[in-house]
């Protein structure tokens, strides 16, 4: 499996095992998944914001538990950015609610669960071998168009560093 690192302004990879992720520049692919408490979540109704699309492969599992909880304890920072997160799993609405109980997260976790990582798939992030998202951060800004990408191999962390770099030289969007 192939990290991908991609800057503001230069261009995306390709994640061997996923297929093509989109390319920075790129309008972001639009979807609507349910959150945590089932309701819908449309990527296309946030703009005028910047958003932060997470991808994760299963919730309660450590690496995503240390991430995410890196965000929600970070989440400040977000909101100052004028920045939402979402959080994309392919778990159910219901272990998403459990998980985000247990875990105090206030942001929406998004239910890819049916078609099964249908939505990872439109953006490259999707292993159909063990059905799981990769660990994908699309940052899309307030126009809809994607910023910035990572994509890092099963096992390694994503860093929020990145994160705030991106965002502080998107602004703060309209």
């Amino acid at each position: 499996m192939t990290a991908v690192r991609t800057e503001p302004g230069s261009a995306a990879k390709s994640v061997s095992m996923a297929g093509s992720t989109p390319a920075v520049g790129e309008e972001a692919p639009d979807f609507e998944l349910v959150n945590q408490y089932g309701e819908p979540v449309r990527l296309s109704s946030l703009r005028g914001r910047n958003v932060v699309v997470v991808f994760y492969p299963f919730a309660f599992s450590g690496i995503c538990t240390g991430e995410l909880c890196e965000l929600r304890d970070n989440l400040a920072a977000f909101e100052d950015a004028n920045a939402t997160v979402l959080g994309v799993s392919v778990d159910s609405k219901f272990a998403l609610r459990a998980y985000a109980d247990k875990e105090g997260y206030e942001f929406d976790l998004l239910a890819d669960f049916w078609p099964h990582g249908e939505v990872a798939a439109r953006y490259g992030v999707f292993d159909p071998d063990s059905g799981m998202a990769l660990r994908g951060t699309f940052i899309i800004d307030a126009d809809g168009t994607i910023r910035y990408v990572v994509v890092n191999p099963r096992g390694q962390a994503r860093e929020l560093a990145q994160y705030r770099n991106v965002l502080a030289e998107l602004g703060q969007g309209r």
